[in-house]
């Protein structure tokens, strides 16, 4: 039997993020802090492409998924991360977990911990659930892995990591974001993300989907007043670097905020016609999942400027920057 070559070592940046347990939303990471996860996922991304896709940074630490809505792409792709990195990772899923008893948050937040768990990574369908977590732990850290529709920090980080990626510095990069920001976690996250590396955001929809606190130009805590609205998105696209349509969540259409999806099919669909106005090199994207022919035009979402699957590549090394910095201090583990 011939024995395994060792795990070859991560180039990982010299920087490390300034000492912090949880992950809760991008509104207090500085422009500095993103460059460094946005480094340390490319040293990631080396580690996707090798034939034996696992080095031994996180053996021994123990990370708890905890996911209390349904989810794919980010349950999967945290355990993906922490299963590359050699950690232990165990899934708890809201369906059959003492949740369904009636268990309170807070005890379960004490008993994740009391497992000795390094980290928990949560969903949650209530906004703020995150931080009540992280504010009653006193050794476990916590990454919010969507809550409610509040935050969705790792999604917003693996977006930028898409555009620089392609487009380099996002310094003055115009990015225009599309849909239902209304109940979009992923928006509010990127705005804040978008905004702290300098880019221009402009964000289109229906006026019934958009937060009312765009209208005051606010910048206060949790608002969107760092992007400017533009309804009518055949103008908003003008010179786009960027165009990231929402999921259209259908059942709100039932709730009276839309008269019916082929009016907004018709009016705020992502289209070819409609990209025509954007710079020729600007990029296509999407949160998933996609709802083609209502936020996307088929052939945008399969064409040569849809970076959607890159996305979700992106996630696992973003994902895995964010477990290596949390539990090691960005401290190259070479055993």
């Amino acid at each position: 039997m011939t024995s395994q070559a060792p795990a070859e070592p991560i180039a990982l940046p010299a920087t490390t993020l300034a000492p912090r347990r949880h992950v809760l939303d991008l509104d207090d990471f500085s422009r500095t802090e993103i460059d460094i996860v946005l480094d340390t996922a490319l040293a990631m991304r080396e580690v996707l492409d090798r034939d034996i896709k696992k080095v031994p940074s996180l053996r021994g630490k123990v990370i708890l998924t905890l996911f209390l809505e349904p989810s794919t792409r980010t349950r999967v792709s945290f355990e993906q991360a922490g299963k590359m990195l050699s950690a232990d990772v165990i899934n708890i899923a809201g369906s059959g977990s003492s949740a369904e008893k009636g268990e309170s948050l807070l005890n379960t937040t004490l008993t994740l911990q009391a497992m000795h768990a390094d980290l928990i990574v949560v969903r949650h369908p209530q906004a703020g659930a995150p931080y009540f977590m992280a504010r009653h732990l006193s050794r476990t850290g916590i990454i919010n892995a969507g809550d409610g529709r509040h935050a969705h920090p790792t999604q917003a980080l693996l977006d930028l990591m898409t555009m620089r990626r392609h487009l380099g510095s996002l310094d003055g990069k115009k990015v225009v974001i599309v849909g239902d920001l209304l109940h979009s976690r992923v928006a509010r996250s990127n705005v804040f993300g978008l905004a702290a590396m300098g880019a221009r955001v402009v964000i289109s929809g229906p006026p019934t989907l958009i937060p009312l606190d765009l209208s005051r130009t606010s910048h206060s805590q949790g608002s969107l007043g760092g992007a400017a609205y533009e309804p009518d998105l055949d103008a908003a696209m003008d010179d786009a670097d960027v165009v990231m349509a929402l999921r259209l969540q259908t059942e709100r259409q039932t709730a009276g905020m839309l008269p019916s999806v082929r009016e907004y099919t018709r009016r705020w669909q992502v289209t070819e016609a409609r990209m025509g106005r954007a710079k020729p090199s600007a990029l296509v994207m999407h949160p998933g999942p996609v709802n083609e022919g209502i936020e996307l035009s088929s052939s945008l979402a399969h064409g040569v400027a849809s970076v959607i699957e890159e996305q979700v590549t992106n996630g696992v090394a973003i994902r895995m920057a964010i477990l290596y910095q949390l539990l090691t201090g960005g401290e190259l583990q070479t055993a």
